[in-house]
């Protein structure tokens, strides 16, 4: 395993390195400039000559990139365009524990509701539980995440103010309502992969067995369905926990939440390059390591799995 996992881990590096390249390219093809974002007051052609001297964009392409290399290495990417007194650094310092409370919190959320409902659909398979499970995790996918928030809050918040206020970050209660819109479509996903992957092994032989040796159908559903039908669900958890833990724009705009959904937006509308560059290399870093994460996760979970 040890060889297995050193391997993965040199990956990171070419990966990160292809990712960047890549994204440097889309980045600078891109119509639109940062010297002069889209609703900003016109700079006059002096400001415009010094400020991309200022930047390095007066720089070739690919001098621009060996220079964005080198710094990053060290992690310094910068002083974002937008903005201009903060660094790229300082700025997800203090966003992306933001970003990543809410996105635990909601992949929790998914997880626990998601297994919870796809294990009640598969073992009531074609029946009235089964429908409304199903039901409510296709409602989920359906449903986009500004359009439940706006939801939610009128119906927790308005109509039934069982919750009293919303938008911030200072208190528990503040986190109820980003953390269920953010794991809504998680949840439905996790539930149909776990209703699918349930359904699939409960049809198995070794099952039939189990059920004709006599065993309890509880123990049958925990100790041997459950536990072999985990594998496809968990494969998903890397990407999922990515997607949620890195930031929702929507979300944390409408719920008022200092994350760094909030600010990659911006960057992205401003072409704020350091700031774009910096936050896709974190998301790739993130969606790598938690591939190996649910990899090694495989082993514990089928002991078949060896990592040769």
């Amino acid at each position: 395993m040890l060889r297995y996992v050193l391997g993965r881990v040199l990956m990171i590096p070419p990966t990160l390195l292809a990712m960047s390249l890549i994204i440097f390219i889309v980045m600078h093809n891109t119509p639109g400039s940062p010297l002069q974002p889209e609703g900003a007051n016109p700079l006059s052609p002096e400001d415009l000559k010094n400020l991309a001297a200022a930047w390095g964009l007066d720089r070739p392409l690919h001098e621009q990139y060996i220079n964005f290399l080198v710094k990053a290495v060290q992690l310094d990417f910068g002083y974002s365009y937008s903005y201009r007194t903060s660094k790229v650094t300082e700025i997800i310092g203090r966003t992306f524990p933001v970003s990543l409370h809410l996105g635990t919190m909601a992949l929790l959320f998914a997880v626990v509701v998601g297994m919870t409902l796809g294990i009640l659909a598969a073992i009531n398979q074609n029946g009235p539980i089964d429908y409304f499970c199903t039901f409510t995790a296709m409602l989920g996918v359906a449903t986009p995440n500004f359009v439940l928030a706006v939801v939610l809050i009128i119906v927790f918040v308005m109509l039934l103010p069982i919750i009293p206020r919303t938008g911030g970050w200072d208190q528990p209660v503040d986190w109820i309502l980003p953390t269920i819109t953010l794991g809504l479509g998680p949840m439905a996903i996790i539930a149909r992969y776990t209703r699918s992957s349930m359904v699939d092994v409960i049809r198995s032989d070794y099952v039939r067995t189990a059920r004709a040796k006599g065993l309890a159908e509880r123990r049958v559903i925990l100790v041997h369905v459950l536990k072999n039908a985990l594998i496809p669900p968990v494969t998903i958890l890397g990407p999922l926990f990515a997607a949620v833990g890195t930031g929702s724009p929507f979300v944390e705009l409408i719920f008022r939440v200092p994350g760094m959904g909030r600010f990659f937006v911006q960057s992205l509308l401003a072409r704020d390059y350091p700031m774009i560059m910096a936050v896709f290399l974190l998301f790739g870093a993130f969606v790598v390591v938690m591939n190996l994460v649910v990899d090694l996760i495989y082993g514990f979970l089928d002991p078949r799995i060896r990592y040769d």
